[in-house]
């Protein structure tokens, strides 16, 4: 008799856990980690130790040397023992004094058995994957508040909001304020604008109040988002953001509205963005958008801190 494909297993795990969890692919390439648990049973993990240019976008989200475990369980083993054995095994591997660094695992967000162990070795949920379904779109107006496509002559307010938004997520997630961060925000908003991708800017009696940065992103075979997310194409919601003294009046509902409407006339039927569980506004925000958690990113900052 042949072993079965652990991806295999792995993917009957994740479909039991949420039909909408893609099927499950290969690690990266990094460490091969290994446990044995109690009845016997051997559970393995891949390590990957990776470094993060600080001139690039990802450094504005992500501590500059990550640390990741990559847990592929077998099937019929409880995911809560599993995760605890392996990053006892992780956890002598990690050996940095570094600050900016962090140790992260991401795993579905319905494995609630998973959730204690991952508490208890000290990670926080700082960041989930969420997804929206083919579902209505609700055709919000704000008052006095308009709603249109930015240009490059909106790129000055643009980065004065997306950087506002950044201030606002470092305090209640994983993004970090690093002193290039605006040239970042300038050059990437000023390629999406360049490229076509959907940036559209909120209005108040002439002064830009809210913006949305979208694009479209296909989960195909081989791509990045064929990890975590199902085949077929999706809008992604890659920064929302409204002024602090335009909030509460909706603003935000106005530019989501605006945004699903264009991103399915280009033809995603599903949405997905990141948003910070300890953030007080976009946890609830985005429920009432029809987004629900898919994935959660734990990470403990710096890696030393895990226990």
């Amino acid at each position: 008799m042949t072993a079965e494909d652990p991806l295999a297993a792995l993917t009957r795990r994740f479909t039991a856990l949420d039909p909408l969890l893609p099927a499950a692919q290969d690690p990266p390439p990094g460490r091969l980690l290994t446990a044995r648990l109690a009845d016997g049973t051997r559970v393995r993990s891949v390590v990957t130790d990776t470094r993060t240019d600080p001139a690039t976008a990802q450094a504005l989200w992500s501590a500059l040397r990550v640390w990741e475990l990559h847990p592929v369980l077998p099937d019929g083993v409880a995911s809560g023992p599993a995760l605890h054995a392996l990053i006892e095994k992780w956890r002598p591997l990690i050996r940095t004094t570094q600050e900016d660094s962090s140790a992260t695992v991401t795993w579905p967000s319905r494995d609630v058995e998973a959730t204690r162990v991952l508490l208890d070795h000290g990670f926080t949920p700082l960041c989930v994957l969420a997804v929206r379904g083919a579902m209505p779109i609700e055709r919000v107006e704000a008052v006095d508040v308009d709603v249109r496509p930015a240009t490059e002559d909106d790129l000055d307010d643009l980065v004065r909001l997306a950087l506002a938004e950044t201030a606002y997520s470092a305090q209640v997630g994983g993004t970090v304020v690093r002193p290039n961060a605006e040239r970042i925000k300038r050059e990437t908003i000023g390629t999406h604008l360049g490229q076509g991708d959907l940036v559209l800017v909120a209005e108040r009696g002439g002064e830009a109040v809210g913006l949305a940065e979208c694009w479209l992103n296909e989960s195909v075979p081989g791509s990045w988002a064929e990890t975590r997310l199902p085949h077929g194409r999706w809008g992604y919601v890659n920064c929302l953001s409204v002024a602090p003294g335009a909030r509460d009046a909706g603003v935000g509902r106005t530019l989501m509205a605006a945004a699903h409407h264009e991103l399915r006339i280009k033809g995603a039927e599903r949405m997905f963005l990141y948003f910070n569980p300890p953030n007080p506004l976009s946890s609830v925000f985005w429920a009432r958008q029809g987004y629900r958690p898919l994935w959660t990113i734990w990470e403990i900052r710096p890696a030393a801190a895990l226990r």
